[in-house]
């Protein structure tokens, strides 16, 4: 007996170890909790601010203690303590806030916040140390990671020992029912060591006066780098109301690399660098703002309150752990003469639309921009507390995005495009459709051939027109459609064209066509019977300067008026003209043998501006690809080529705020690639999502055109139809999908979105499991047990008894601890279950295929590309 009750109290010392077990990962935050405020039951339904996601991972809850503004433009922080005193590393944000009641909120590290009440007005300041400025979140910012093997290093010896954040409520409105904010971001810390830090470039102007009444007022910052090399992946600029534009360089050897662009007057988010920059020893950053006095009366200051201005150039980067600098700024010109080299594009202005300005400065004037007046004092100071102190910018949004294309986590990418079943447009009696554009007003125009058709018989050898004494096209070739019902708006172009295939629609409203035929490009008024503007010389092909060879398509940029013309399908070059027509300049060559080189063309066949970033992406049909080139110069700055596109790319048309969408043609015998569209990332070039009719089938789609919202539409010359695609909520499905299996929330979660309760399942929802299987794993031994006793006394019952029942218990305990082992290994065990992951915040697979793979191995019948054939022909349209 006296075995069996020892045996009984290893099972419970057993039982408490795997208690005692599991609780470890969280008993290094026991002085944490000891010590800090507890969340509001208001915001969370729950006290826990840190969850434990393993042995080395935990997530951190910073969030506003259930407060409510009282006036506009109060800006409230609240402090929360590292629970660890060792060094950890911040891998990931997640906010939570709405931009209903939020304008933006900041993330400073330090180690003595400036007050220890459970929230503070920001007036008091962040911190009374330096601050280190983490993390920020603008209207709109999705959830943010940074680059692999970038982290935010924080305590141990160097780190910061808290988080401070803070709120900017701009519209106090919003609060008129009293309802308690609880906004705030998650951190996902782990302790593993990270190989790269990152850290924060701060360029500065601190002595730049505006003369009231100036119409262009420069402000250029410029230092030498003299540290170990590090690697830019984010950058924000911020002014106030005279900035126009800001640009930030590195100048290498002479050489300006553009590191980033942006009006000021835009939401002042943190943007990816678009394309890899590297600084080493000796470079020299540069930075110019770009401001006008027009307007004022007084002169202009650099200062801290609305009034003033400021010129502000932030750079994100990460470098190797053992150099890492968390903070370093730049106040000064080095080097004046160098600005005379500058690129054009740092002085050109970027438009910003009236809507936009109106929700960035439309509420109330901030009093003040206390970063600056800190920033300004302390330089006035010593030179390391002004360093840190201006991170405090309080008149910034910020958007921190990612910047790996390993992971592509892009804005918007969790949608799936699909074809409207419902919209009739598909069974309109058109002729071949070979352009398509959306007006200013989002109506769809379609440019199509009417009764004419482009076959072998068109053109001769010397690739002019052979069906002159046909005359134009007698029906109305530009149809402009409701984008809703596909109702008939308006029409125009009848009689002016022979064979159409370019079409674009400027700002103001007008439509520029090019017509293979006649080898001209035309700018219509909407309602004009006659041309604003030709160029080009009707029926004579050529390659000079005033003569096109089978124009492909035409775009202008709305910010300066200048036209860009891809030409064509017997050159292979595109032409800059002024915005009254003059010759500009021009770029590109034809394709050599062996694989294409940068620049070199094999039917440029669309075109797509993209202003905001001052560049132009051409669909190199044969080639298969898209190139994208810098306006101001014509210079080649990225391919984007994938085997899903196949040997062919029709059309590509981009969409503001990163989203690429494009077409491809049909595969040749014995290929796989299907016809079909794709949806890019414009940042990274990755494929997110593609798409197929589900009514008929693309039979040649030449032209494609998608707006903001995520409608796209496809014209194809051989089907002659025009598809309607509309964007469908890929995430709402499966978190929808998700909850249906899990009890109501409570009360207090009601607030908190479905995608947040998702991400809190997926983390915490395997170590629900784990405690589940470990405390039933005890009991089913201690029974397994007790039969095996109840058993051996029934068959074997003497005086060794006891001494078989410990053996067989000892045998049983042995077996649980394993060879070697004092006890149950919980971290071999956490490690090797199936579902276990000692990674946060893990995502809901929002992707789509990057193939969708037809087993249609149809050739296009056209002969469109009349330049020298490589071998197979091209299909015409």
């Amino acid at each position: 007996m006296a075995g069996f009750v020892s045996n009984l109290l290893i099972l419970l010392l057993l039982f408490q170890n795997i208690c005692l077990g599991f609780r470890r990962p969280l008993s290094v935050f026991k002085s944490y909790k000891d010590t800090s405020t507890s969340l509001s039951s208001e915001c969370l339904g729950s006290n826990q601010r840190v969850i434990s996601f393993g042995l080395s991972d935990f997530a951190l809850d910073i969030r506003m203690p259930a407060v409510t503004p009282k006036q506009s433009d109060t800006y409230l922080c609240m402090s929360v303590r590292l629970p660890v005193d060792d060094e950890a590393y911040v891998v990931d944000f997640k906010p939570h806030a709405s931009m209903d009641t939020v304008h933006h909120m900041l993330l400073f590290g330090c180690n003595e916040p400036s007050s220890t009440e459970n929230y503070w007005d920001c007036d008091e300041g962040t911190c009374k140390d330096k601050s280190n400025i983490l993390y920020a979140w603008a209207r709109n910012a999705p959830p943010t990671r940074l680059p692999k093997g970038v982290g935010f290093r924080v305590g141990g010896e160097t780190g910061s020992r808290y988080f401070v954040l803070q709120v900017h409520y701009g519209d106090v409105s919003a609060f008129r029912d009293k309802h308690k904010d609880c906004s705030g971001v998650t951190l996902h810390l782990t302790h593993q060591k990270q190989p790269l830090i990152a850290g924060m470039y701060l360029m500065m102007s601190v002595n730049t006066v505006i003369p009231p009444g100036k119409k262009v007022v420069d402000a250029d910052i410029a230092c030498h780098y003299k540290r170990s090399p590090m690697h830019l992946f984010a950058y924000r600029v911020h002014t106030h109301r005279l900035g126009k534009v800001v640009s930030g360089y590195r100048v290498r050897n002479g050489q300006w690399t553009l590191i980033g662009r942006q009006s000021p007057q835009l939401p002042q988010a943190f943007y990816p660098v678009k394309y890899p920059v590297d600084i080493s020893y000796d470079d020299i950053l540069a930075a110019r703002c770009v401001f006008s006095g027009e307007g004022r009366t007084t002169e202009t200051h650099i200062g801290g309150t609305a009034n003033d201005e400021m010129c502000n150039f932030y750079i994100m980067y990460y470098m190797e752990a053992k150099h890492a600098v968390s903070y370093m700024t730049c106040t000064q010109n080095t080097n004046p003469e160098m600005f005379r080299n500058i690129p054009q594009e740092a002085n050109i202005p970027i438009p910003v639309k009236s809507d936009v300005l109106k929700m960035m400065h439309g509420h109330h004037e901030e009093a003040k921009d206390s970063d600056t007046s800190s920033l300004l004092h302390q330089n006035k100071k010593e030179e390391e507390k002004k360093l840190d102190q201006e991170t405090k910018d309080n008149d910034a949004t910020y958007l921190l995005q990612e910047a790996k294309k390993e992971e592509a986590e892009i804005l918007d990418q969790d949608f799936h495009i699909e074809e409207a079943v419902e919209w009739p447009g598909l069974d309109l009696k058109l002729g071949q459709v070979s352009g398509l554009a959306l007006d200013p007003e989002n109506n769809l125009v379609v440019f199509h051939r009417g009764d004419r058709v482009w076959d072998e018989n068109s053109f001769d050898s010397k690739f002019v027109y052979q069906q002159r004494g046909l005359g134009p096209i007698e029906q109305n070739t530009i149809i402009v459609l409701n984008p809703s019902n596909a109702e008939l708006l308006h029409s125009t172009g009848k009689s002016l064209f022979y064979l159409p295939h370019g079409l674009s629609v400027d700002k103001n409203g007008n439509y520029w066509v090019t017509d293979v035929a006649l080898h001209q490009v035309f700018k219509l008024g909407a309602n004009d019977k006659e041309p604003l503007l030709i160029l080009g010389v009707p029926l004579q092909p050529g390659s000079d300067k005033n003569h096109f060879c089978q124009p492909t398509d035409v775009a202008v940029d709305p910010v300066t008026g200048s036209i860009y013309v891809s030409d064509g399908y017997c050159n292979s070059r595109i032409i800059q003209f002024s915005p009254n027509g003059l010759y500009v300049m021009q770029w590109g060559e034809e394709t050599s043998l062996g694989r294409p080189r940068p620049g070199q063309f094999c039917i440029p066949h669309s075109l797509a501006l993209i202003p905001d970033l001052s560049q132009l992406c051409v669909a190199d049909r044969e080639n298969g690809r898209i190139q994208c080139f810098r306006l101001e110069t014509g210079e080649f700055t990225r391919e984007i080529k994938h085997k899903a596109f196949g040997r062919e790319l029709f059309a590509v048309s981009y969409v503001p705020g990163g989203l690429l969408f494009a077409v491809n043609g049909m595969p040749y015998p014995g290929e796989a690639e299907s016809v079909q569209g794709f949806v890019m990332n414009f940042s990274t070039g990755e494929i997110i999502d593609n798409f197929i009719p589900l009514r008929k089938s693309f039979e040649m789609p030449h032209d494609i055109v998608a707006s903001e919202d995520r409608t796209v539409f496809v014209g194809d010359v051989h089907a002659k139809a025009v598809w309607k695609f509309a964007s469908v909520g890929k995430s709402e499905t499966i978190v929808e999908a998700r909850l249906k299996n899990k009890p109501e929330s409570r009360d207090p979660l009601k607030n908190v979105d479905k995608q947040h309760l998702v991400q809190q399942a997926s983390s915490t929802g395997v170590s629900f499991v784990l405690i589940t299987t470990l405390l039933i794993i005890p009991v089913v031994v201690l029974l397994v047990i007790l039969v095996f006793i109840r058993w051996r006394k029934t068959t074997v019952y003497g005086a060794d008894g006891e001494r078989k029942l410990d053996s067989s218990s000892g045998r049983i305990l042995g077996r649980l601890r394993g060879k070697g082992s004092g006890g149950i290994n919980l971290g071999n065990f956490f490690a090797s279950h199936k579902g276990y992951s000692r990674k946060g915040f893990d995502r809901l697979s929002t992707e789509g295929s990057d193939q969708e793979k037809d087993e249609d191995d149809g050739t296009d019948s056209e002969e469109e590309c009349s330049a020298s054939p490589l071998p197979p022909a091209p299909s015409s349209s």
